[in-house]
């Protein structure tokens, strides 16, 4: 897989729900238009014989697959999954996201997407999107979706823009109600930022190789000098000094409200470990880690994503992590090692040396 970002990790697969009409297929479109460089494979589901999501975003991502005729939940196994996820990571994509149908059920497509086991992909978070103008009757004549969204990794109240203040007040409170840690994005016309979901190339970046313009480059719908970015904040850990593996792993398993996603690179100075770099991205408290030799001298590196983050206790949850390890906790490693992908694996049959760049410039 070829990208000017240098080694990669394992691409986020991100799954993309919300009850029907709630604006999917517009989150979707918007993040294939302002995708500022990142490619994104999408998999799309639709409850017909005739897949209309899928025409409706034909022609913009990197890779589409169209599964039709059925809920993916009820009508794919995980090996089936696994085939057409592994597809589109050979692609050369950043992301991959697979667009529900309106009457999945997350907790079976999350379960799918953890049993589809290649090595090349990984659990990237449930984004769930809501009508904010309707989401309390919805919720009302439809109980199942409270418990949808409190298995969301990031919950995305759409169409505020026709949405009274009080309703909208009423809505990010029964939001919270339900699941008190995801972070929620208002937004209009479903323009959330893509660098919430994928790290990848710069809004600003273009590819190392020439290609063919996707029809979201080509057309302009006024909104390309927005700054979306806005939406979410960030806080960055960078030292030379090494981490306490079982303070990461509380870290990564139950990370700050408002925390999207995690991400980093990390040292740990304990005999046997000291030459490797850990790779870690952890969404939801569904981890994912990778090692291999350092390509420079040891450093740590971690980033929390999210939005309603509280940037001070986050900074300090982050700091709080870079602690030498106590050689005689003999079991202190295993609170990051047992998230390896391949715990069997060498550092030269997982990848080559690490360009700390592939991961601090996303």
């Amino acid at each position: 897989m070829r990208s000017s970002r240098g080694v990669r990790g394992a691409i986020p697969v991100v799954i993309l729900a919300g009850f029907l009409g709630a604006g999917k297929t517009t989150v979707l479109n918007h993040l294939l238009h302002h995708s500022g460089g990142r490619r994104f494979g999408v998999l799309v589901n639709d409850f017909g014989a005739v897949n209309i999501d899928a025409l409706l975003v034909a022609g913009q991502s990197a890779g589409t697959l169209n599964l039709a005729n059925g809920c993916m939940c009820c009508t794919t196994d995980a090996d089936g999954l696994g085939e057409a996820l592994g597809g589109l990571a050979t692609s050369g994509v950043d992301a991959i996201v697979i667009e529900a149908s309106g009457i999945a059920e997350p907790k079976a497509l999350i379960r799918l997407v953890l049993a589809a086991r290649d090595e090349r992909v990984a659990y990237g978070g449930l984004v769930y999107v809501v009508d904010a103008g309707k989401l309390e009757r919805t919720v009302a004549e439809h109980p199942v979706v409270a418990e949808h969204l409190a298995v969301a990794d990031l919950v995305v109240c759409n169409k505020i823009d026709v949405v009274p203040a009080a309703v909208l007040a009423r809505v990010v409170e029964r939001v919270a109600a339900v699941n008190s840690t995801a972070p929620v994005l208002c937004v209009a016309r479903g323009a959330i930022d893509p660098g919430l979901l994928v790290e990848g190339a710069d809004r600003r970046a273009v590819d190392d190789q020439p290609r063919q313009l996707t029809i979201g480059e080509l057309l302009d719908d006024g909104e390309s000098g927005a700054h979306l970015h806005e939406a979410f904040e960030s806080v960055t850990l960078d030292t030379c000094r090494p981490v306490d593996p079982r303070r990461l792993a509380v870290l990564l398993e139950r990370p700050p409200a408002g925390t999207y996603r995690c991400k980093g690179l990390v040292y740990v100075d304990l005999p046997g470990h000291r030459d490797r770099a850990y790779e870690v991205h952890g969404v939801g408290g569904f981890l994912h880690v990778s090692g291999r030799a350092w390509a420079g001298a040891p450093r740590t590196t971690l980033v929390l994503i999210g939005a309603g983050l509280d940037v001070d206790a986050a900074q300090i949850a982050l700091d709080g992590v870079v602690r030498a390890a106590d050689p005689a906790d003999v079991n202190g490693i295993l609170h990051l090692t047992r998230y390896l992908a391949d715990v069997a694996a060498t550092d030269e049959e997982q990848a080559g040396p690490l360009d700390v760049s592939s991961i601090t410039g996303g």
